[in-house]
């Protein structure tokens, strides 16, 4: 299974503001883009949905910024993808054509039993068990040197 760029922004995004301990400067979706290699766009996308599931707080004005609420913190790390990639088949037998094998075909059984093996064994984990050694030094990195990340990569979502 293959994560979408859209979920790999996500996961980046807020890993990045995981980092972040409240001392840090203040944290810009422009800023995050340069620093997870990610366009503003895309990056600005991801913050909406993780805003709205509540992962993630949006100040604005001169104080504002992005923080991580403590639930983006504790969120389990395969809810957060079934979140941002929808729920949906591994292969879609069904549409736009259906399969003629659809009603007898052990494939798509096998196929849902091991997409819900990869959620159970990512439910394992949170945010936060991202962000430890070495991940954590890097993104500590990344978070005090806005420049060191000086190409932006554009993303398909």
């Amino acid at each position: 299974m293959q994560l979408s760029p859209f979920t790999d922004i996500g996961l980046r995004t807020i890993m990045r503001l995981a980092v972040n301990d409240g001392a840090d400067a203040r944290v810009t979706t422009k800023l995050i883009a340069r620093q997870v290699g990610a366009s503003e766009r895309h990056v600005a996308k991801a913050i909406s949905q993780l805003v709205d599931l509540g992962l993630v707080e949006a100040h604005r004005g001169r104080s504002g910024g992005l923080f991580i609420t403590a639930a983006g913190r504790t969120a389990s790390v395969g809810e957060l993808i079934r979140e941002l990639e929808g729920d949906r088949e591994v292969v879609a037998c069904a549409q736009p054509h259906p399969c003629p094998l659809l009603g007898a075909c052990r494939l798509r059984r096998i196929l849902a039993d091991a997409k819900k093996a990869f959620y159970t064994e990512l439910d394992r984990y949170s945010i936060e068990d991202l962000v430890t050694s070495p991940t954590a030094e890097l993104l500590h990195l990344l978070a005090h040197s806005p420049a060191s990340v000086s190409t932006e990569r554009e993303e398909v979502s």
